[in-house]
């Protein structure tokens, strides 16, 4: 494979993004009444991201067994409204103890 097919990938896969978020400006120009519609538009970046993140989570660790302690104490501290921060330490320090224990 040449260098230059790189630079024609990057451009092609440059024109497709471009497209894809520049289609819905241009097409839809006035406010989606529809409450399935925008119900749906909301809801799309959350399923989206949970989507990407999930398996992450459960692939980032030395065994599952330390991702699932991770995740568990992450939504307990989710659950009760505890910071970014506090719930980033204490999955962290979840996975850190249970990587700890001989399993």
């Amino acid at each position: 494979m040449r260098m230059y097919n790189v630079y024609i990938y990057i451009l092609v896969m440059a024109v497709v993004t471009y497209i894809i978020r520049a289609l819905p400006l241009t097409l839809i120009r006035k406010e989606i009444k529809d409450k399935r519609i925008r119900a749906f538009l909301y809801y799309v970046p959350f399923a989206t991201l949970s989507a990407m993140t999930f398996p992450a989570i459960l692939t980032a660790t030395a065994n599952i067994y330390s991702a699932v302690a991770g995740f568990a104490v992450a939504l307990i501290l989710a659950f009760y409204r505890r910071g970014l921060l506090t719930v980033a330490i204490g999955a962290c320090a979840a996975v850190f103890i249970v990587e700890l224990l001989p399993l």
